[in-house]
């Protein structure tokens, strides 16, 4: 913990930051120390120890980043053939902020967000991420506005970085009717650091949120990466994750439907394999009437990964009409694979429809069988029906362009 507290005042004594903001990180910083790194103590990360998996694979882990000295960008990292919008991150430190294709007066860049909005008594690391982020920006999209192209968020890493903790923090509020495409994209070609990722989304009325998270490039790296939706009346957020490739990454949404006729969609997929351990937690609340959601995760795991899905759907007493469901499969390709469900409802209302399922097992052998009498090889077949498996998934995206552009970097095909 001096380790900890000698890096903040080091940060402190560094950056530009107003009186307010110092003692509002001093306050966050002493409610981490309080708390510690989340352990299988709490019911939440019972089945990832994240003290134990960052003792156990950082050896001395530094929360000091200086971001004083700018990174060049590689645009050899950046996506070909999408036409898009840029955030850019590189080892923590914000690089880029491009918004070309939209009009500027619909699109507000503000700096440095109000951090006394936070969410009290979630997990330690929001305390964490609010005492450490160096920067932090709102992107505000304008009543009525829709972004002409989506918004690629690159979070890269690169060798200049090991051992280091590194605090990301956005905002983003979508005013009445206006929508955002949004892809967050993982760039790895550093080691054994520890990204902590917090997002906060306000969804006005009718507004719509689309978000993909890709995590592709294989790396020893530990993410945790939380997600916080606020959502307005008959507004609709969409969330797509696929998992692969970190050492450890734990995606966690948290989503209030707080408005009449709004609705959240969450589908993901972990693809696993080499000892990685991958968690996907959400927590659904459904906190007024003639709302929905509906959830779908599926693994694929083989060679001693592991995955986790916790899904909780929240009814409280005002929330009549309630559409919720939830349902989790995984495929285990090898004995020392591992998926573990909780699926959790709780609900204070009468009038609801809510449901929620979880399996796992191999691969069908008859089918398999099957397919190989038609003229396929053993690892054709297998592929072909892990293929299709998570196709189902992929097909939940509603947006065209970017289904396909998801499906042409994970290897799906129709």
């Amino acid at each position: 913990m001096e380790k900890i507290q000698k890096d903040f005042d080091n940060i402190i004594r560094t950056s530009n930051f107003s009186k307010k903001e110092v003692e509002l990180k001093q306050v966050f910083l002493k409610k981490f120390l309080e708390k510690g790194f989340p352990n299988r103590k709490q019911e939440n990360w019972k089945f990832s120890d994240l003290k134990q998996i960052i003792s156990k694979n950082i050896n001395e882990i530094s929360f000091y980043n200086d971001y004083s000295v700018p990174n060049k960008i590689e645009t050899s990292l950046f996506v070909d053939g999408l036409e898009h919008n840029k955030i850019v991150f590189i080892n923590g430190r914000i690089e880029k902020i491009d918004f070309n294709y939209e009009n500027k007066d619909k699109v507000k860049i503000i700096d440095v967000p109000n951090l006394e909005k936070n969410l009290n008594d979630v997990n330690s690391l929001i305390e964490l991420n609010n005492a450490f982020t160096n920067k932090c920006y709102k992107v505000l999209i304008k009543s009525g506005y829709s972004l002409k192209k989506p918004l690629i968020i690159y979070h890269i890493t690169n060798d200049k970085v090991i051992s280091k903790n590194i605090n990301l923090r956005l905002d983003f509020e979508l005013e009445q009717n206006s929508s955002l495409r949004l892809i967050d994209l993982f760039k790895d070609s550093s080691e054994k650091n520890f990204l902590n990722i917090f997002y906060n989304f306000d969804l006005n009325k009718d507004s719509i949120l689309k978000n993909y998270k890709i995590d592709q490039s294989i790396n020893k790296n530990i993410k945790y990466s939380f997600n916080n939706i606020e959502q307005d009346k008959n507004s609709i957020s969409e969330t797509f994750i696929f998992s692969s490739g970190s050492h450890f990454l734990k995606n966690e949404v948290n989503c209030n439907l707080n408005g009449e006729f709004s609705s959240a969609f969450v589908n993901g997929i972990f693809k696993l394999s080499d000892d990685k351990q991958h968690e996907i937690r959400t927590t659904i609340n459904h906190l007024t009437e003639n709302t929905k959601s509906y959830q779908l995760i599926k693994s694929v795991l083989e060679n001693n990964s592991r995955a986790v899905y916790q899904g909780k759907i929240f009814v409280n007493s005002k929330a009549q009409k309630t559409d919720g469901y939830q349902l989790s499969k995984a495929i285990l390709l090898s004995e020392s694979s591992e998926f573990n469900a909780k699926p959790e409802l709780e609900i204070y209302a009468d009038d609801v429809k809510c449901s929620h399922g979880s399996s796992s097992g191999s691969l069908n052998e008859n089918s398999i069988f099957y397919l190989m009498s038609r003229g396929l090889n053993y690892q054709q077949a297998r592929e072909l029906l892990i293929n299709g498996f998570l196709l189902d998934v992929i097909e939940k995206i509603t947006d065209s362009e970017i289904k396909n552009l998801i499906k042409n970097m994970i290897g799906v095909k129709e």
